[in-house]
């Protein structure tokens, strides 16, 4: 078995061609090699040509799951009660689950016990996401105005109550809701008043 040659690879996720190099193999035989630990349990597929040492995988940080939240779905942010829980806005934690916001379709990806979740949201607020740590997230604000928003499209409901107001910025949220249609800005605007 070559599958322990494998554990030579030091990078979080990796890909066939990955598997080709260190196993010496062509690139038709490592597709067929990652199928097979796959299914042997020793390889977690993220997605087509994208995989995580099972080792690994049992250890992953959350901001490493981040990182492989983004990769599912291209173009794609972490956000919502996940964004508002990195951050210590909400009391809420959600154990293996990760809310992203996505432009190409709303869908939930199982992997192990963890659960990726992404919601679609309208191009023109595709947008108040930053870079960090290798992953795209949600400012603080934009991720409360997308559950938000998406709760007013009742796609999406969350405990109001767990929100702390304090930890985020009231101009910002006030700045970036003026993007967000009228019933969002309306929902705000009842939190605030």
């Amino acid at each position: 078995m070559k599958y322990p040659k494998l554990k030579k690879i030091k990078k979080l996720y990796f890909g066939n061609e990955d598997i080709s190099r260190i196993l010496g193999i062509t690139p038709e035989s490592a597709w067929v090699s990652a199928a097979r630990y796959v299914k042997q349990g020793f390889l977690v597929r993220i997605k087509r040509n994208l995989y995580v040492l099972r080792e690994r995988w049992d250890t992953l940080e959350n901001e490493e799951k981040f990182m492989l939240a983004n990769l599912a779905q291209v173009p794609s942010y972490i956000s919502l009660m996940t964004a508002m829980a990195y951050y210590g806005i909400t009391t809420q934690i959600q154990r293996d689950f990760v809310e992203s916001i996505a432009l190409k379709w709303t869908k939930e990806i199982k992997i192990g016990d963890s659960v990726f979740n992404y919601s679609k949201i309208n191009k023109k607020l595709y947008f108040g996401f930053v870079k960090t740590k290798g992953f795209f997230i949600a400012t603080p604000e934009k991720a409360f105005l997308d559950a938000l928003y998406l709760g007013s499209l009742k796609r999406y409901s969350f405990d109001l109550s767990s929100v702390d107001f304090d930890k985020m910025n009231a101009s910002k949220l006030k700045k970036i809701a003026g993007k967000f249609p009228v019933k969002t800005r309306g929902l705000l605007k009842e939190i605030y008043d």
